[in-house]
């Protein structure tokens, strides 16, 4: 299925479960370097703006942090939907791909951004920010700013951007006598899993709730590494043959399956990035392989295992790297009827201020702030302080990330690690993780998941 047949209805429509904020305040200065009176199909006060994000807590933060550090200054009410990840991507791609106006602004990532850009869907915001004197992109990490954009523009700003590594707990790995590699093997990890794993304690968390950007992430990297894939590509690029049928995508999944039942957290099938960041602050998993943006959130002032974590490469197997490489960024939709005023919500929420701001304000301070998407945030003396123990780390995980090379074996569609960068994945990704989530659970076997898997890909190869 492509995100056009999507957007003509043929999914069926999601349960919200939306939380709606409406934050209002009144103000007359304006944010991102012009008066509010003079911004591009705006007036000065009593504008409104509609924005969809994903339900972490950076995002929660902003939404709780817009009225007094935004609204006040601007005089824009925004008006935040806030979403679990799976909703967030059907919801957006539906409404901005069948040129809606439900959004002034919305949130999405390096899989969709380069395509939705290519579409004609999204503003490109090259021309914003460019003439934005106090906005400074140029200050966007090279790498970022390239997977959120084409030759034809910037079609989003970086809210925050990771890539993964394994976080664990140093005290209970030692403990149990185990050491961690600074760059591990899947192999080893699975055996320190295991050999910490208890009653009380699980060994690992991994993903587990069906989705593309859900199960689908982390198991992806894991299938790079193991040196399978999800179809070879043809000579120009686009989908060729299904290898879900293959040995290696059979090893990855099965080696996947195994250690969460041996050694993962109890309901894997029902759990994603909240549910293990929520276990590992709770001390109840030893170790947890997922985004880097957990770190400032684990090692946060008011985290109860702040000091206590390290930090290490994601594990590889037949590759030498297999970290993904994603940003959460804000996207204002071609039909927005106010893109001026969307782009300085736009130009606020993903500048230099807001993150220094933040550091200032949040209760979990510096550490706690959105990384990864500017060069002055790794430069500023007080994240480096907060952020010792991960920011470093960090950066060499999303260096390391191979978006262009990520397994052994070419890909067809636009550069990706965890995802495979064709609109059709959005839909055969997201199907096979139901599939693979309940071999999780134990309602199929994998060999049935991996052959329903192989027939869904199959749909849409050429």
């Amino acid at each position: 299925m492509t995100i056009a047949e999507i957007t003509r209805g043929r999914l069926r429509p999601p349960v919200l479960g939306a939380l709606t904020v409406a934050l209002a305040a009144a103000g007359v200065a304006a944010c991102g370097g012009e008066d509010a009176s003079d911004a591009p199909g705006g007036e000065s006060g009593d504008r409104e703006i509609s924005v969809a994000v994903v339900g972490n807590p950076q995002m929660e933060d902003i939404a709780a942090l817009t009225p007094e550090l935004f609204t006040a200054d601007t005089g824009i009410t925004v008006n935040y939907t806030i979403l679990e990840e799976q909703n967030l991507r059907e919801i957006v791609t539906r409404d901005v791909g069948a040129g809606g106006e439900q959004f002034d602004v919305v949130m999405i990532g390096m899989y969709e951004a380069p395509q939705f850009g290519a579409n004609g869907w999204l503003a490109d915001l090259d021309e914003y920010a460019e003439s934005d004197e106090d906005y400074d992109v140029d200050d966007i990490i090279p790498a970022v700013r390239s997977g959120l954009s084409t030759d034809e523009g910037l079609w989003a700003a970086p809210f925050y951007a990771e890539s993964s590594f394994l976080m664990y707990r140093e005290d209970l790995l030692e403990a149990a006598g185990q050491t961690m590699p600074d760059a591990p093997t899947w192999e080893e990890v699975a055996e320190i899993a295991r050999a910490v794993d208890s009653d009380d304690v699980a060994g690992i968390c991994l993903r587990g709730k069906p989705g593309w950007g859900d199960l689908g992430a982390s198991f992806t990297t894991v299938l790079n590494t193991f040196g399978g894939t999800w179809w070879a590509a043809n000579d120009d690029g686009s989908i060729g043959e299904a290898q879900v049928d293959q040995p290696e995508f059979a090893e990855a999944l099965n080696f996947y399956v195994d250690l969460v039942n041996d050694a993962g957290q109890d309901d894997a099938a029902n759990a994603s990035f909240n549910e293990c960041l929520s276990l590992y602050l709770d001390g109840r998993v030893a170790m947890w392989y997922d985004a880097t943006v957990a770190a400032g959130l684990l090692e946060a002032e008011d985290s109860a295992v702040a000091g206590l974590n390290g930090y290490a490469l994601a594990p590889v197997a037949e590759t030498d790297a297999s970290g993904w490489l994603w940003a959460w960024a804000l996207a204002i939709p071609e039909n927005a009827p106010d893109p001026g005023t969307s782009w300085e919500y736009v130009s606020w929420a993903t500048s230099r201020q807001y993150i220094e701001a933040a550091g200032e304000e949040l209760s979990g301070g510096w550490a706690a702030v959105p990384p990864g998407t500017r060069q002055s945030t790794y430069d500023n003396p007080e994240y480096q302080e907060a952020a010792a123990a991960f920011a470093d780390r960090t950066l060499d995980a999303m260096l390391a990330a191979p978006i262009d090379d990520p397994g052994t074996t070419p890909r067809p569609g636009l550069p990706g690690v965890q995802f495979v960068g064709v609109p059709e994945f959005q839909d055969v990704g997201t199907r096979c993780t139901e599939q693979f989530s309940a071999a999780i659970a134990g309602g199929v076997s994998v060999d049935d998941a991996l052959a329903a898997c192989q027939e869904i890909a199959s749909e849409v190869s050429s």
